[in-house]
């Protein structure tokens, strides 16, 4: 009786490391959309304009470069789409304050930057989702545009 307990032991030691694994997806999901969303809820308050790399207006004075922000979400029982935009918003607020303290009206240039790897798209931001959290880092300059 011994030697089957402890062989169903190990048989359930072996399935474990597979059903540990983390869960760790990578999206590239519509950025307007977002700051579309956030700006009609009220939690972007417009006064600040975000453009992604490749996007950036012509005469942006650059006030400081290189401000960098990353959020995650509880993911739970969220889709990873929602769960995506919800770290995003919270990333978008973050440099929305971090302009408005340096007295800059745009972030420009700014480029996903998860674990400190640059992704630059004129349309896209990266996020990474997993069960239960869900992460977006974002890069930017903080600028005056006209």
């Amino acid at each position: 009786m011994k030697k089957n307990t402890w062989i169903g032991a190990a048989l359930v030691l072996c399935a474990l490391p597979g059903v540990s694994q983390a869960r760790d997806t990578t999206h590239y999901l519509p950025f307007n959309q977002v700051v579309a969303e956030a700006t009609a809820s009220g939690k972007l308050d417009g006064s600040v304009k975000f453009y992604l790399a490749g996007t950036t207006p012509k005469g942006a004075q650059i006030i400081r470069s290189g401000v960098t922000t990353s959020k995650k979400t509880n993911a739970f029982n969220k889709t990873d789409e929602g769960a995506c935009s919800w770290a995003l918003q919270s990333a978008l607020i973050g440099l929305q304050q971090a302009a408005k303290a340096a007295g800059a009206n745009a972030v420009v240039d700014i480029a996903s930057n998860y674990k400190h790897v640059e992704y630059k798209d004129s349309q896209k931001y990266e996020c990474h989702a997993g069960a239960i959290m869900a992460g977006v880092a974002l890069k930017g300059n903080l600028a005056k545009v006209k």
